[in-house]
């Protein structure tokens, strides 16, 4: 059993594990990552599901309005008919994950983002359980399959797992005073009340 607070998803276990262990049912978790993938939400979908709310920060504006180049499911392409495209089974297993996907954050997520690209770089993962309990890990690790370690190809992150109550406290105050920003560093993208991005 490993009983380092380093998550590196190599010799000292992955963050996607950390996550699976601690997002119990009606958790309220917060989020800070450059990216979000479909893929991710598919390996942790399970535990995200049960949540009550997610309020995800991203640190790079441009991720927004980009692809996601840590995407862990490089896309099979085939020749058909002359034509390049991704094969019917891979189109349909993205489908229905991009549709759940979507549904979920419909239902549970604000999204926030920062201005400024190249600005945030931390990354955050905090979770509040219903009985009040507070998980929390902090480093290096996107919210990708391969940023959480969840795929075959992972890459090697620098996360710690942060045991103290009070430090605890002091991320999601942290990320409080990001998200409740009125100075112009971060932007609404979705809320509760809508189901479109803004």
């Amino acid at each position: 059993m490993n009983y380092t607070s380093i998550r590196d998803n190599h010799s000292n276990g992955t963050v996607g594990d950390f996550l699976k262990q601690s997002i119990a049912s009606n958790s309220e978790v917060s989020i800070v990552s450059a990216y979000f993938t479909i893929y991710a939400f598919n390996k942790l979908k399970d535990n995200l599901n049960s949540i009550n709310h997610l309020r995800f920060l991203f640190g790079d504006p441009t991720f927004i309005k980009s692809i996601d180049p840590d995407k862990s499911n490089p896309r099979n392409y085939e020749i058909e008919d002359n034509k390049l495209s991704i094969p019917l089974d891979n189109r349909l297993f993205q489908k229905n994950i991009a549709k759940e996907c979507s549904q979920w954050i419909k239902d549970k997520t604000e999204i926030r983002s920062m201005v400024k690209p190249n600005f945030l770089h931390g990354k955050l993962y905090h979770i509040k359980q219903e009985n009040g309990v507070e998980k929390a890990i902090a480093g290096s690790s996107n919210f990708t399959v391969n940023g959480l370690g969840l795929g075959g190809s992972r890459n090697i992150e620098l996360n710690l797992i942060i045991d103290s109550d009070r430090e605890r406290h002091e991320l999601k105050d942290w990320f409080d005073s990001l998200w409740m920003d009125n100075t112009g560093l971060v932007e609404e993208i979705l809320n509760r009340d809508s189901d479109h991005l803004i």
